[in-house]
């Protein structure tokens, strides 16, 4: 059965070689992909679905076509931390998280939340999950998909 969630560690995992190796998404998903899919793979893992290959393709993708606005959006969200000086593995998982709350309406605000903070669970350092969860609440907010703290449905 194909798994959102394994879509999103494909497409963090784009995110993550093309920042670091400085190339486009385009050719770290195809790496990606000819890795995982020519027949070896990686020990322990199934080939991804083809509707794996498409969700995290459309992530990564949208991901780098809107970086400067997600990168924008990330920096005014964080306190006291420039984009460049966050781990690598954080910022692109926060890219992920603008991208989805940003560029995917059809996607709840409350699950691109929950998503990104298990990625950061699984990927990231020991202090990754309250720093992603952080930073992708304020994003929420500012973008008007998260409600404000102190409100409540039905309360103001």
């Amino acid at each position: 059965m194909a798994s959102r969630r394994r879509a999103r560690a494909f497409a963090m995992q784009a995110l993550y070689q093309a920042d670091l190796c400085e190339r486009s998404v385009a050719s770290s998903l195809n790496d990606l992909w000819s890795i995982l899919m020519d027949g070896e793979g990686v020990e322990g893992e199934r080939p991804p679905e083809s509707a794996e290959v498409e969700f995290a393709s459309r992530l990564a993708r949208g991901a780098e076509e809107r970086r400067e606005r997600i990168d924008a959006l990330i920096e005014e969200c964080s306190t006291n931390w420039r984009l460049v000086r966050m781990p690598v593995v954080d910022r692109n998982i926060l890219r992920l998280a603008a991208f989805e709350l940003d560029g995917c309406p059809d996607i709840p605000a409350s699950v691109s939340v929950n998503e990104a903070v298990e990625l950061a669970k699984g990927y990231g350092g020991s202090d990754s999950r309250a720093f992603v969860n952080g930073i992708v609440d304020r994003m929420g907010r500012q973008l008007g998909r998260l409600e404000s703290r102190g409100k409540r449905k039905g309360k103001e």
